[in-house]
């Protein structure tokens, strides 16, 4: 079938497929691909629309990315985003200029107004809150062009040419705290774009399905199963795709929750699948042993994971492939194409220079947590694994701050398990997207009985997100905040203070390091 088909062209900004993800979730198909696309390239595809990310740069550097002239010709209705916007207005005679703390620079969470005469904000309310994150404004803008939005320190918000179909807006309206964002993206695309909403995730995995089929061949692939949502998915439709080629190699690290390994080996060792478990947690922690750098940690990690995988590949017999459950999130903040790095992945920027695999095999590369969740239904996957707490590659690794211990993974490992234990308890579990604990290197001086204690703080992260581009500190409340720091006080040694997290992403990640 062929579909209708959005581009969206990444100017390098950390919310780039973010776009796309909304886009889909409109029900349209849509593709990410270089700023640097040619424009005859881009007319032979007939894309209804066309959507310029943001990005790192100031349109009026010397060496910042510029777009064709010529796209805008087309004919082809194109929405702005951020730097896109300003790349718009540059391109088209417009001026962008350095804003001041006076003159439009904003950031976070901004109150904004809409004029309502134009199809992009058609039949939504007049005003409301955007997520504003520019240091740049339009001091001049196009000739042609409206202004259609504006907040209290930049006039210059939102603007559109309705005869041509261009669009431009200094805000994100493709994350969760933009209100109305996505109606405004299904507005471009229904209203301005003519789309009819031909995507659906069925359609996703016939195709994924065949896309693997088509590189795996007739090879055997070897996936990193952790029993993660993300993984979980992952074998589910390698198994759908290619049956009996695919081993499952669980790496037992050391790095897990309570129980978790134990865990994992019970609910994939009833599939039909080549299931292998490996015991390598004395391994992990020797080569870790003394590191305190976060990213040093997420580099042994991948290095490692991958070496292990080489090994249990040798004993199984030829492997051509090696299968991961990487998904966009970690792309993105692993940094791609002009996009900012922001931390290594283990799966993604962790990987060693020499891998001995044909090839990498990651078909869920392009979906975000929540599409993962929506595929792994289409498969037919149990709840308790669709819905599992996300948890990242290296695991605890990275929610102790500072060199690892076995003494100190013990420790996080049971008061995160009361964490969400009281969670669960307090039936949080589904509102809360994402909890757990990190174990600081600060230590202090405390009181228990009649003796003094030093000892670790213990910080809790608990955020609600949908795509985890974007997240917001949970309100969890008083009370239940209350248990989990007497239980976790009294039943964990070497933690004698708890402290809360209350801090969104951006600006900061959703884990610490």
């Amino acid at each position: 079938m062929q579909h209708q088909l959005v581009l969206v062209l990444d100017f390098g900004g950390q919310y780039n497929q973010l776009i796309a993800r909304r886009v889909r979730e409109c029900g349209v198909y849509c593709e990410v691909k270089p700023y640097t696309m040619p424009v005859s390239e881009i007319a032979k595809r007939a894309p209804i629309g066309i959507i310029f990310t943001g990005g790192p740069n100031s349109v009026y550097e010397e060496n910042a990315p510029k777009i064709d002239p010529a796209l805008f010709t087309l004919g082809i209705p194109v929405l702005g985003i951020c730097y896109g916007c300003h790349i718009i207005a540059q391109t088209l005679g417009g001026r962008v200029v350095p804003a001041s703390d006076e003159t439009a620079r904003e950031y976070g969470k901004t109150r904004t107004y809409f004029s309502l005469e134009n199809k992009l904000f058609s039949g939504l309310p007049n005003q409301g809150v955007t997520w504003m994150s520019h240091g740049d404004y339009m001091e001049q803008v196009p000739e042609g062009f409206a202004l259609i939005a504006n907040s209290d320190a930049c006039p210059n918000v939102a603007v559109a040419d309705e005869a041509r179909r261009i669009y431009g807006v200094q805000f994100h309206p493709e994350v969760d705290h933009t209100e109305n964002g996505l109606a405004m993206l299904r507005n471009f695309l229904y209203s301005v774009c003519g789309a009819v909403g031909d995507w659906t995730m069925g359609d996703f995995v016939k195709e994924a399905v065949a896309a693997v089929r088509e590189k795996v061949g007739d090879g055997k692939v070897l996936l990193a199963l952790s029993g993660g949502v993300d993984s979980s998915v992952c074998a589910a439709l390698l198994a759908e795709a290619i049956g009996p080629q695919l081993t499952c190699v669980f790496v037992d690290h050391g790095l897990m929750r309570l129980n978790e390994g134990d865990e994992v080996e019970a609910a994939f060792s009833k599939w039909p699948i080549h299931f292998v478990r490996v015991n390598a947690e004395a391994r992990f922690l020797a080569k870790l042993g003394g590191v305190d750098e976060p990213e040093q940690k997420r580099k042994i990690i991948g290095e490692e994971f991958i070496r292990v995988f080489e090994e249990e590949a040798k004993k199984i017999g030829t492997v051509d492939f090696l299968a991961q459950g990487t998904i966009y999130p970690d792309v993105i903040e692993s940094g791609i194409g002009d996009a900012a790095v922001i931390k290594s992945h283990h799966n993604v920027g962790g990987l060693p220079d020499f891998v001995d695999f044909k090839e990498i095999v990651e078909p869920l590369r392009l979906l975000f947590k929540d599409e993962v969740r929506q595929l792994g239904r289409e498969l037919g996957l149990a709840d308790y694994l669709v819905e599992r707490q996300p948890f990242p590659g290296p695991g605890l690794a990275i929610r102790v701050i500072g060199a690892l211990t076995k003494e100190k993974l013990d420790t996080l490992r049971l008061a995160d398990a009361i964490f969400r234990d009281e969670i669960a308890a307090a039936g949080l579990n589904k509102s809360v997207n994402q909890y757990f604990t990190v174990l600081t290197n600060a230590r202090s001086v405390g009181v228990m009985g009649d003796g003094r204690t030093y000892d670790y703080t213990l910080a809790l992260r608990a955020v609600t997100t949908t795509d985890f581009m974007t997240a917001d500190w949970a309100r969890i409340p008083y009370e239940v905040l209350d248990r989990i720091s007497v239980r976790i006080v009294n039943e964990v040694r070497g933690i004698n203070r708890i402290v809360y997290d209350i801090t969104s992403k951006p600006p900061a990640t959703i884990e610490w390091e």
